[in-house]
């Protein structure tokens, strides 16, 4: 779980996650918050085993921030290793979902939280972000050629095995466009990926960190990959 100025969600978050899922371990990967995430978690774990922090230095981005979590989970053995926002947008009763539906399903490689499938929805979100979200997705899934219906989602649970065929420090993505760039390596990689409808919930405290230049990003890499596929393609 990726943090920057989450101190007031930590608890919360933490605990509604271990409530329904008591068998899970958290990794909580701060960026040196000013408000003193860091610090809480640090004070969190020390009272609780499944808690575990990781400090870097500085606001990298949301991307290197989870290829952190990524090389953690797997120089511990972990076999699954989720992604899940700290601010309560994702829900713990959507987790158990999703991680019960990758252990009923050996071929499935990622399950990811979808709010764009039947029974996935948005809550408190405007009618612009609602268009802003679904436009993105499907111009990454048209320049991608996948069939996955909400390719910014961050709530996902990967096995373990599917990440150490990607090499994640080639990974140059900073924002949310992380998310597609995942997926479309997790596909390339021969990866079975499905999609579990979620109820994404708009966060109550806190401020979000979505800002235009994250979306710049994203619309600049996926027409850069979309017109590399296409070119491949006339050859």
């Amino acid at each position: 779980m990726p943090t920057y100025d989450e101190a007031e969600n930590l608890g919360p978050t933490l605990a509604n996650v271990f409530a329904l899922n008591p068998n899970v371990d958290v990794l909580v990967v701060d960026d040196d918050s000013p408000d003193g995430t860091g610090r809480v978690a640090d004070f969190l774990a020390q009272g609780d085993g499944r808690i575990h922090v990781l400090h870097r230095q500085s606001k990298q981005g949301l991307g290197p921030a989870y290829i952190d979590g990524f090389h953690w989970g797997l120089s511990h053995g972990y076999d699954v290793i989720c992604e899940m926002d700290m601010d309560g947008s994702h829900r713990a009763e959507d987790l158990a979902r999703m991680l019960a539906v990758l252990n009923r399903n050996p071929g499935v490689d990622l399950v990811i939280g979808s709010r764009r499938v039947e029974g996935g929805q948005t809550i408190n979100w405007s009618g612009t972000r609602n268009a802003i979200s679904r436009l993105g997705s499907c111009y990454a899934r048209l320049m991608l050629g996948l069939p996955v219906r909400d390719m910014t989602a961050g709530f996902r649970a990967y096995k373990a095995d599917i990440l150490r065929t990607i090499d994640l420090d080639e990974i140059n993505a900073n924002g949310y466009v992380f998310q597609i760039d995942m997926t479309r390596r997790v596909a390339a990689a021969g990866g079975v990926i499905r999609e579990v409808p979620i109820a994404f919930v708009e966060r109550t405290r806190g401020e979000s960190k979505m800002t235009r230049s994250i979306v710049i990003e994203a619309m600049a890499k996926v027409t850069l990959w979309g017109l590399q596929r296409f070119g491949k393609g006339s050859r």
